[in-house]
């Protein structure tokens, strides 16, 4: 194979000057500010594929042709220049290598450590760019937004491939994140728990119907434990006043300024899993313990009322206050007034109002007390009969934790929003979409990136992801970053202008860069 680095630099100065002749001649006098910003877009892209081809073969070039000492002793040959195809924003772009090799000792190509190319040679912001995209939208959209403004035609399958590579090492480095500073912490320490149905595909799919009986489904749905843990700073309040907020916001004509500013949490940390809950509570252990200190002042754990949670909320963390989730409460509230007064009846807020007032005052005893009695009217329904009991017995088992007088005394959380939310834009918003199924690996793949978007890692996760990428490939440091890029504008302005071929080793490039230029490089803002 023969490089010619000169008809390459040649060509992209002519492109250069196309460009120029783009935005300042004859046509460019006329044209719409969207027909000269597309042109360019798609001009710069070619440009971009021309200048990271220039790259390739300047570090080809430069790379010596001497036989290769490995680190295992062995001497291998330079045999040839062998071609891989490297997937870039840009484009293809062919890369040719020096390869060296010995018959009965194998071969490398010790370029491939020096540039940190991944196995399937997709360049890392491409992948990243897939990932973020296949994150938050469902698959073939994000290939089709990349199809449209990249012209790349990138498969759903090799999308799914990407992030089930890209999700590996997601566990490995929240382990090694160091967490919060105390003085970034406020005192109370969070902790809530969830579940989310997602959508799966029947493993032994059933055999063919023209049509699904009443009942049946395509597939099943299996249940995503949802975990966050987070700090939020005391915040007092009486019954009263969370009452008169509450059904501020539920009553739109009867609009209300908050009473004071609430506290936001700190250093939120989310999480879901498919692997059930002792799998994700356990985790969700492993981040708590590193944030535990003198600084946090109360522990709390919020839920709703499922017993299989909290059950194992108090086994894992019996220094935590559980706490029953007072929006979960009061719908079984909100569940006795629609059956009672009906769900259009004008009196049905100021009924929840003063039974919510109770509940939150601490007179929940008497509150089942009223509807088991009620419940034995001769005058009640068969489903309102049915309804008061059921919440009864809802408050009877969780009475443990609905001390909420003292909750809000202390200034504590006793609604699980947090989770909530999770559970809805996490999970449900891209999990749940019409007609969607997963199998139960590429949804906790899906899962795990998610995390680390919605926690605001996600540059530093790939940053990660990288380092290990490259000692896991090629058992070595991780290149500085800095110091290639460097390297590679020094050279690109000296690339020896005399052909090179596989049979000749290329001539050492000078060094000749301007510190100037580097200075102003480093300005630019993907320089660092």
């Amino acid at each position: 194979m023969t490089f010619n680095s000169r008809e390459i630099i040649q060509d992209i100065r002519a492109e250069y000057d196309m460009l120029i002749e783009f935005v300042t001649g004859e046509q460019a006098r006329t044209a719409t500010a969207d027909h000269i910003e597309r042109g360019l877009f798609k001009l710069l892209l070619k440009l971009g594929a021309k200048l990271l081809t220039l790259f390739f073969v300047m570090r080809s070039q430069a790379y010596s042709r001497e036989p290769l000492e490995t680190g295992a002793g062995q001497r291998l040959p330079y045999l040839e220049d062998k071609r891989c195809t490297y997937f870039s924003i840009f484009g293809k772009v062919a890369l040719w290598r020096p390869y060296f090799y010995k018959e009965g000792q194998g071969g490398q190509s010790p370029l491939d450590a020096e540039l940190s190319l991944g196995a399937d040679r997709y360049s890392d912001l491409l992948r990243e760019m897939a990932e973020y995209l296949g994150v938050y939208v469902v698959y073939h959209k994000a290939t089709d937004i990349l199809k449209r403004l990249l012209e790349l035609n990138l498969s759903t399958r090799v999308q799914q491939k990407i992030i089930a590579d890209d999700a590996v090492a997601v566990e490995e480095y929240y382990e090694q994140k160091a967490p919060p500073a105390p003085e970034e912490e406020a005192s109370i320490l969070v902790i809530q728990a969830d579940g989310k149905g997602v959508p799966l595909i029947l493993e032994t799919p059933a055999e063919p119907q023209v049509r699904l009986g009443k009942g049946q489904k395509r597939g099943r749905k299996k249940e995503a434990i949802v975990t966050s843990v987070y700090t939020i700073a005391t915040l007092p309040r009486t019954p009263e006043e969370v009452v008169a907020s509450y059904y501020a916001q539920n009553q739109a004509n009867e609009p209300q300024k908050p009473i004071s500013k609430r506290p936001k949490p700190q250093n939120k940390h989310v999480w879901a899993t498919l692997e059930g809950k002792d799998t994700a509570l356990d985790r969700l252990a492993q981040r708590v313990a590193p944030r535990l200190g003198d600084h946090i002042q109360h522990r709390v754990a919020l839920c709703d009322g499922c017993e299989a949670l909290q059950s194992r909320l108090q086994a894992r963390f019996p220094d935590f206050s559980l706490i029953l989730d007072f929006i979960h409460a009061n719908e079984y509230l909100w569940d006795v007034a629609n059956k009672l007064l009906g769900e259009t009846n004008e009196q049905r807020f100021a009924w929840m109002s003063a039974r919510t007032l109770r509940m939150l005052s601490g007179e929940t005893e008497q509150l089942i007390a009223d509807f088991r009695q009620l419940a034995q009217d001769p005058q009640t329904t068969t489903a309102q009969r049915e309804q008061l009991t059921q919440t009864a017995n809802y408050f009877e088992r969780n009475l443990p934790y609905m001390d909420y007088p003292t909750y809000l005394a202390n200034g504590w959380p006793i609604a699980s929003g947090v989770i909530e939310g999770a559970c809805r834009h996490f999970v449900k918003d891209r999990f749940e979409l019409s007609g969607m199924r997963w199998n139960q690996q590429g949804a906790e793949n899906l899962l795990r990136l998610r995390a680390v978007a919605e926690n605001n890692d996600w540059d530093a996760y790939h940053t990660f992801r990288k380092q290990q990428r490259h000692i896991r490939l090629y058992s070595s440091p991780f290149p500085n970053p800095a110091t290639l890029e460097v390297q590679a504008l020094d050279q690109v302005a000296s690339i020896d202008a005399r052909p090179v071929n596989s049979t000749r080793q290329a001539t050492p490039v000078q060094n000749r860069g301007n510190p100037d230029r580097q200075q102003s490089y480093y300005s630019l803002p993907l320089a660092v």
